[in-house]
């Protein structure tokens, strides 16, 4: 396979938005560009039904209300309302558990709540990167007032039980937030019925636009209340202040469509080219290692250590392919992945290692080509000692 342009296999980092979402997002940037909140005219009143039409799409993949669906400008505005709205209610400082896996927009606010007097009890996982339900248990106190746990772990991949977490904080009556952002249209997420309190989850990890978020909050059994973070207006429950991006929402709607629809088909299609890529690879190269659960992942999902390289030249030896080393949001910051050092993975090995995740649009000519391009990038730095 001869390619122009590198092949993408950094779908953990963002998915190219689908054809039909960027068609929803022209027809109503082009024809519904009057303001939600004008309620006076029908200009109002369309673009409103646009937004509202979208909430219940959302709604309807994570099996929640459209009510309990706040629109926001990404999982990362949306897991700092959830933890700071949270902590904002309670009187005094209390206490946060959380599992080591947190993305930085999760674990960024625990560390601002813990400068300012909260107690946090950070959780390790198993070496398959999974952490245990009752790990999560026994670390809730009488002075527990969150627990926070992701889906999916956006640099290896691993799936986490969160239902049975849900489980053991309903029993506690202590409410969990849920980060969903690489889940959410990949594998089945049944927020209310998990018994998930708040849950964030992302537009452009599903084939929809960047920018674009939403929060669940919990309106009973019981309700979750939440401080907003910022104040200028009413909308979004007064959760979320500001004119919506209408035309963006719209494009997440159409992307929660997309993904009820076709979320089994892309998850088969993803686990075969995963399956068939990794096969290649150990067929072909020796010294690979799997970080996290091989089952228990998202679909087409894959972190990978090369034994016997120096890591600063595995990326630079690749240019025809586009994928990363970690997770996006710290790339380029030198440090090692604290998420592979709670695996107990070696320093080295961590610094060799690559994530990549194919898309609904990848195939099997991709998968060949990527693995044969590691391979013979991987022979080559060994052969010259790099």
């Amino acid at each position: 396979m001869d390619v122009r342009t590198p092949v993408y296999l950094d779908n953990h980092a963002s998915t190219a938005p689908d054809p039909s979402v960027l068609e929803v997002m022209q027809r109503v940037a082009r024809d519904h560009y009057g303001n939600p909140a004008s309620a006076g005219h029908a200009y109002g009143w369309a673009a409103a039904k646009v937004v509202e039409d979208a909430r219940e799409l959302v709604a309807a993949l994570v099996g929640v209300s459209a009510r309990e669906v706040v629109f926001t400008g990404g999982a990362t505005e949306a897991a700092n309302l959830a933890v700071l709205g949270l902590a904002a209610t309670a009187d005094v400082p209390g206490h946060a558990v959380a599992t080591i896996l947190e993305h930085a927009a999760v674990r960024a606010p625990l560390d601002w709540l813990a400068s300012r007097g909260w107690r946090l009890t950070i959780i390790d996982v198993d070496p398959t990167g999974v952490m245990d339900p009752d790990a999560v248990a026994d670390a809730i106190g009488p002075d527990t007032r969150l627990v926070c746990c992701l889906a999916a772990q956006n640099e290896i991949g691993t799936l986490q039980p969160v239902a049975a977490i849900a489980e053991r904080c309903r029993e506690t009556g202590v409410p969990l937030v849920c980060d969903a952002a690489q889940a959410a249209g990949r594998v089945p997420v049944t927020a209310a019925r998990d018994g998930v309190a708040l849950l964030a989850i992302s537009a452009h990890k599903m084939y929809g636009p960047k920018g674009v978020g939403a929060l669940y909050v919990r309106r009973r059994d019981p309700r979750v209340n939440l401080a907003p973070l910022c104040h200028g207006g009413g909308q979004e429950r007064g959760l979320r202040p500001g004119t919506p991006d209408v035309a963006g929402i719209a494009g997440f709607g159409e992307a929660c469509r997309l993904a009820t629809l076709r979320q089994e088909d892309d998850a088969r299609h993803l686990g075969s080219l995963a399956e068939r890529f990794l096969a290649r690879l150990e067929g072909g190269l020796s010294g690979v290692v799997v970080h996290g659960d091989r089952d228990r992942r998202l679909p087409g999902s894959l972190s990978l250590g090369f034994r016997g390289i120096r890591g600063a030249a595995l990326l630079p030896a690749l240019p025809q392919l586009a994928l990363s080393s970690g997770a996006a949001c710290s790339s380029g910051t030198g440090q090692p992945s604290a998420v592979l050092a709670a695996l107990g993975v070696p320093a080295d090995l961590a610094a060799a290692s690559l994530r990549l995740c194919f898309a609904r649009t990848s195939t099997a000519d991709e998968a060949d080509f990527a693995a044969d391009a590691i391979i013979a990038a991987i022979q080559r730095l060994r052969d010259s000692g790099s």
